[in-house]
């Protein structure tokens, strides 16, 4: 559960986005439920086929922000009338023309990334003469400067996965006999005992099935001499964890040993390129240049990172296409990976914050492939 929020820190954020809004030229903002929305109002709207909306303009003399919701719904809003005010609709009312007239006339409008394909159209068809343009390509995500106090609680969050990675390392969680689904239980359960309000997610990828890295946990039962994958994350005080690490059941043969060395000084090099001013895609490509100089190159099959925060997976995203300058106040996910098909996978990912020096990790858990 994410902690109240003050008018006052309202008004702060949306005074920082309006100003990243004229940066871009942008004439209005429309958000659509979630997170973003939340971050803006305080209010967390139903995810219901019910639209809940934020309309913001820009103009000459500032006009506070609407927040429009069903009349249902309208209860459960806390009124804030110092930083937005409310609409409402009902099901009579057509909601797109309730924020047509939010809107201002022409010019570009900043639109969710996530809003409804039919709201959009909808829009589209009452406001042609404005320009839709995607949150991510105008300001780069709403969410993806973090304050201070966001990023000591993403470190908060990520302290709490340390602590089951560090009890996986311990040999405290039997492995060898269960399945990755019983394991993969345990793990969540444990997300909750450490500290975690949620768990948003789990992953146990045993033996081959760790070269898959969004494997699903499933019927297969650990075995000994292989790899094991771990990657988990929870939710505490609003903010999430995400973290990998790996584990061998046995010995570690010197061919896995030696890519999970090339794995670890990718992921060192990337922590080291995420200073602010350089292009995220610095960072993507410290990591896959180390990966590919190795012979592993066709291996690593994703991004380097994604951003995190409200959200597990929200901007700014770590590839090597994405130009935007590393921030203080950034909050993304370092996590290079080699994947053999049918023999084995590995990841290496912590969380790291930026600040004026570089970049600050969340995660501190042993880094090593344990042997358990």
């Amino acid at each position: 559960m994410r902690p109240p929020v003050t008018d006052e820190a309202l008004t702060r954020r949306w005074h920082q986005v309006r100003q990243r809004l004229a940066d871009a030229d942008a004439a209005g903002i429309l958000i659509g439920g979630g997170a973003d929305l939340e971050y803006l109002t305080g209010y967390e709207a139903m995810p219901l086929e019910r639209i809940t909306a934020f309309v913001g303009r820009l103009s000459a003399s500032e006009v506070l922000p609407t927040l429009i919701v069903p009349e249902l719904e309208a209860a459960r809003v806390r009124r804030r009338p110092s930083v937005y005010g409310v609409a409402t609709w009902d099901d009579t009312t057509d909601p797109v023309s309730t924020i047509a007239s939010a809107l201002p006339q022409r010019g570009r409008v900043v639109v969710s990334d996530d809003l409804w394909a039919l709201h959009v159209l909808g829009l589209m068809h009452q406001r042609p003469e404005l320009d839709l343009v995607p949150a991510s390509k105008a300001v780069g995500g709403l969410r993806s400067i973090k304050s201070q106090e966001e990023r000591d609680a993403l470190a908060a969050a990520g302290s709490l996965a340390d602590k089951v990675a560090a009890q996986i390392q311990h040999r405290d969680l039997p492995l060898v006999g269960r399945t990755e689904a019983e394991v993969a239980a345990e793990v969540a359960d444990r997300l909750i005992e450490a500290g975690h309000e949620t768990v948003e997610f789990v992953i146990v990828a045993s033996g081959p099935n760790s070269a898959s890295p969004h494997h699903h946990p499933g019927p297969r039962a650990i075995e000994r001499d292989e790899m094991v994958m771990f990657d988990f994350g929870g939710s505490f005080g609003g903010f999430c964890s995400d973290t990998t690490r790996c584990v061998y059941t046995g010995p570690v043969p010197q061919d896995v040993r030696d890519a999970y060395t090339v794995l670890t000084e990718a992921q060192e090099a990337a922590v080291q390129a995420a200073k602010p001013g350089r292009p995220l895609a610095e960072v993507d490509l410290a990591a896959r240049r180390i990966i590919g100089a190795a012979g592993f190159g066709d291996y690593f099959i994703h991004r380097t990172g994604h951003g995190i925060g409200a959200e597990v997976h929200e901007h700014p995203y770590v590839t090597e296409l994405n130009s935007e300058p590393v921030q203080i106040g950034h909050a993304f996910s370092i996590e290079p990976g080699i994947y053999l098909p049918d023999r084995w996978g590995m990841r290496l990912e912590d969380i790291v914050v930026i600040e004026a020096d570089g970049a600050r990790r969340c995660n501190n858990s042993n880094r090593s492939l344990v042997e358990v």
